[in-house]
């Protein structure tokens, strides 16, 4: 990952130049951490409505139709569109976790310039203090939302039409 074209020499032999030009690029990778974290929350807000609205639209097509059956010209496309929904958030949570991930890599690499490894301690002092339990990873317990909806429109979509 480093640069070994550039070194402390190249920052006017000052080493304290040197350091502050790798705080300051630690800086920015952790900011644009957070800043990938902020999307990952609207990206999951946004799958969540746009569930939701589809949910509401199918079940007032049910409604009005409740008497004589529900066509499966509105059933099927919904199930369909809710189906894909769930997929594509799903596809989406893993493509945060990847890109995360190689952040947090790059994170921690930089640590081992500063005088603290605070992400790598974070996560020690996490773990140590489950004990032995297991951690349930955010992109796990992430996935499972999408995961859980496709199972009960599933649920939802054999019980209409049959």
């Amino acid at each position: 990952m480093w640069n070994v074209a550039i070194g402390p020499d190249d920052y006017g032999g000052s080493g304290e130049k040197y350091q502050n030009a790798v705080l300051e690029q630690y800086k920015l990778c952790v900011t644009m951490s957070d800043s990938l974290s902020a999307r990952r929350n609207l990206a999951n807000t946004f799958f969540l409505t746009l569930n939701t609205g589809v949910v509401a639209v199918l079940g007032a097509a049910y409604r009005g139709h409740r008497t004589r059956g529900v066509s499966a010209w509105v059933a099927v496309p919904g199930f369909v569109i809710l189906l894909v929904e769930c997929l594509a958030w799903f596809v989406l949570i893993h493509s945060y976790k990847q890109l995360n991930a190689a952040k947090f890599v790059v994170i921690n690499a930089l640590e081992e310039r500063l005088p603290a490894f605070v992400y790598v301690r974070e996560w020690q002092i996490v773990l140590a203090a489950r004990g032995q339990q297991r951690y349930p990873r955010l992109t796990w317990v992430e996935q499972s939302v999408p995961l859980t909806f496709s199972i009960v429109y599933l649920g939802a979509f054999l019980a209409v039409m049959f």
